[in-house]
């Protein structure tokens, strides 16, 4: 075979020499280990990968036994809405659809989350996500999270009451900004916590802090404080999914146990996340649409390695749009899903996705 049919991260299609895909692999370690500090794939892995892409075959898979768990964010989205999630929009209802994604999809877990998805609106709606989770629970037998992601951009001016940071730094206002981000983080985290508890009473078997640090290491410190108050006074498990692989220093000198939060990659992610008492880490490695998918699942799996590594809890590496080396496109191409996810579990030592 002289070129293998392949893709770019933006899923475009691309041919490309088994000699071009192998350059691409060692260079795609090679761009995490320089970011990360941590070592590169070993030549066994490196051979795992360039078999993987240029065997002709559409999907891609584990072997047999090294099945990994599944759990999910943006809960029914991709059944119910024709947008989110690059859904198909089918007639059914939030409680239908957790039902299908068991019994028809043999999902392992599955999530109640309201569509807005953030914190900051979905407590003011909590008696009615409590009987969303409460009917379901009566029905389905699978472990059932609520979910929903902490957002602190939410807490900021015009949205929110706080002054928006994005306003004072452009002005030179450095200790404004931060301050401001220092009140949001423990307005968010409150809720983090209220709506959670809100939650223990309807028997959620967990919750889901999902694309934490978004807004930063503010945002990360509110979910890291919420998630160990959560955990030591309600015994509820939290999973805490990331939305990017490094944390942005929006803030810049935030603390969690001494660590700052700034600059952190997904390895340095994890021991916090640990302490904080999270039982699933979900960390987040971005996809470059200007690269190949398999510089791309390299780096992703590089970046994952080092965290199972290092792991005492589950690791489910985010597998969607745009991250854990899938192509960044409306619909991913099940040919590159499937193989980033056998790629993260079977060279990165996933526990799931």
């Amino acid at each position: 075979m002289s070129t293998i049919v392949t893709r770019m991260g933006d899923a475009a299609s691309v041919e490309m020499t088994p000699d071009e895909l192998r350059r691409d692999v060692i260079e795609g370690s090679e761009a995490a280990a320089a970011k990360g500090k941590i070592p590169v794939l070993e030549e066994r892995e490196v051979e795992y990968l360039v078999d993987m892409f240029t065997c002709p075959s559409r999907i891609w898979g584990v072997t047999r036994g090294h099945e990994g768990i599944l759990t999910k964010d943006g809960s029914t989205n991709t059944v119910c809405s024709s947008r989110l999630s690059s859904g198909v929009c089918a007639p059914l209802n939030r409680e239908a659809a957790v039902r299908l994604f068991e019994t028809a999809f043999a999902f392992d877990t599955m999530e109640v989350g309201h569509t807005d998805y953030s914190v900051k609106p979905s407590k003011f709606i909590a008696s009615l996500e409590q009987e969303h989770m409460e009917l379901l629970q009566h029905v389905t037998i699978l472990p059932l999270f609520y979910g929903f992601m902490p957002n602190l951009g939410l807490y900021y001016q015009p949205d929110g009451p706080f002054p928006n940071p994005s306003d004072l730094l452009p002005k030179g206002r450095i200790e404004e900004a931060r301050a401001a981000q220092e009140e949001a983080l423990e307005a968010c985290c409150e809720d983090i916590v209220w709506l959670s508890q809100q939650m223990v009473d309807v028997a959620a078997d967990g919750v889901n802090f999902d694309t934490v640090a978004s807004t930063g290491d503010a945002d990360f410190l509110a979910a890291l404080k919420a998630c160990e108050e959560v955990t030591t006074t309600t015994g509820l498990p939290v999973e805490i999914g990331m939305a990017a692989e490094m944390v942005l220093g929006f803030h810049g000198e935030l603390e969690y146990d001494g660590v700052r939060l700034a600059g952190l990659w997904p390895h340095q992610q994890l021991k916090l996340v640990e302490k904080a008492g999270a039982a699933i880490f979900g960390p987040v490695v971005n996809t470059n649409t200007r690269k190949s998918c398999a510089w791309n699942v390299a780096r992703a799996v590089t970046f994952v390695k080092a965290v199972t590594a290092a792991a005492t809890i589950p690791i489910h590496p985010n597998v969607g749009l745009g991250v854990g080396g899938v192509p960044m496109f409306e619909v991913a191409p099940a040919d590159m899903v499937s193989r980033a996810s056998a790629a993260l579990i079977e060279i990165g030592g996933a526990d799931g996705l």
